[in-house]
């Protein structure tokens, strides 16, 4: 058996037993307590110096490379979190936490930088440092932002971050990335609408909340088609609405929430002041006081092209040029590693995986891709940090 084929069975059999645990045992965001317990645990194992509670439940860990130093150091990143949901798969190693659950993969995510992380502790076959950085509350869409916060680029200094999530599209060993837009940026957005009840009977004394929530809910379906060029993309959606309990009383309150998905700043700005407008314009029109606020909210993810044709090159090394995708759709999907973006230069690739769609309740991680995401993390960095005299000091 050859050195990759004893590396693939080994990381099948020891860490696909490892991210098999960790959906098991599902947290749900900033309460990754126990996973970032077994983070910190195999990183301190491995000789990597370990930092942990960055960003409330964030774990960081700094490896230092062999080669002589470059002055260079960049960052893997990976998110630990489960969503709020239920699983429907009957897998033996199926959630224990009733509503909550590895439906994203992010289970897999942690387990493949665990692994690129041991591996490369063995060799230290690189110039600089390498940080690794265990992200919590990705499906919050807020830990990004709070390891920012707590100092992440600071304590922690990078030249370059790098991220790959699996994507069930794309056919299990491929990689996609490309320079630009990869996914959307995206806006929660939660709307109160305050009237005074009444009886269903007489209307007319009362300010009909409800009516004024369907005005707005087909109201805000031209914001996109009469306002976004039709060229650009967009999508708002409402999610959730809610109000009343019974059929013969009008409800003082009503309220909804709903996301919106754009590409471009511009547009994301655009569709954000439109829906504002609305709320305030039905408001005086139904004599209501509505509320909007964004509670959540990322940019779009995009891809720096130096960065994004260095993973792309090293891509063609890990699983050969012809399962490289360079050219494909961005999508509507939200991932705040984009908030990482806009601090460092770097790139988010996809790692095709087949099953389910992420969210649905019945995926499930595909452990096979375990050694592909770990062997393009390593790449990544011995190539990236592979001379003494490379140019590109700590930014």
């Amino acid at each position: 058996m050859s050195d990759s084929e004893d590396l693939q069975a080994a990381i099948l059999d020891e860490l696909g037993a490892l991210r098999r645990d960790i959906h098991a045992n599902p947290e749900a965001s900033f309460g990754e307590f126990r996973t970032a317990n077994i983070v910190a645990t195999r990183l301190r194992a491995a000789g990597i110096e370990t930092h942990e509670g960055i960003g409330r439940t964030g774990v960081v860990g700094v490896l230092r490379g062999r080669l002589p130093d470059s002055g260079m150091r960049i960052a893997l990143r990976a998110d630990m979190d489960a969503l709020r949901m239920n699983e429907e798969t009957g897998l033996g190693y199926a959630s224990r936490r009733m509503g909550v659950f590895h439906g994203c993969g992010h289970d897999g995510h942690t387990t493949m930088l665990i692994g690129a992380a041991e591996r490369l502790a063995r060799t230290r076959n690189f110039a600089g440092a390498v940080n690794f950085v265990f992200q919590p509350a990705e499906e919050q869409i807020a830990g990004a932002q709070a390891m920012i916060d707590d100092g992440l680029f600071e304590r922690f200094p990078c030249s370059e971050i790098y991220a790959v999530h699996n994507m069930p599209r794309f056919r299990a060993g491929q990689i996609a990335i490309k320079p630009g837009v990869v996914l959307a940026a995206g806006d929660q957005f939660e709307i109160a609408i305050k009237g005074v009840g009444g009886h269903g009977a007489a209307p007319h004394l009362a300010q009909d909340a409800l009516v004024a929530l369907g005005q707005l809910i087909v109201g805000a379906q031209a914001i996109v088609s009469r306002n976004v060029d039709p060229a650009d993309m967009a999508v708002l959606s409402f999610g959730s609405v809610a109000g009343g309990q019974a059929s013969n009383v009008l409800p003082e309150l009503a309220t909804a929430s709903g996301t919106i998905r754009t590409y471009r700043e511009e547009t994301r700005i655009l569709v954000k002041r439109r829906l504002r407008e609305m709320c305030a314009g039905i408001a005086v029109a139904t004599n209501t006081q509505i509320d909007l606020e964004f509670p959540i909210g990322c940019p779009a993810t995009v891809n720096h092209p130096e960065q994004a044709e260095f993973a792309g090159n090293v891509a063609d090394e890990v699983v050969s040029p012809g399962n490289v995708l360079r050219e494909f759709d961005s999508m509507m999907n939200s991932e705040d590693f984009a908030v990482m973006l806009q601090h460092k230069p770097g790139a988010y690739m996809l790692l095709g995986q087949d099953g389910m769609p992420c969210h649905h309740p019945q995926f499930d991680f595909n452990d096979r891709i375990l050694p592909v995401g770990i062997s393009l993390f390593v790449r990544l960095v011995e190539k990236r940090l592979a001379a003494a005299d490379r140019q590109g000091a700590l930014a």
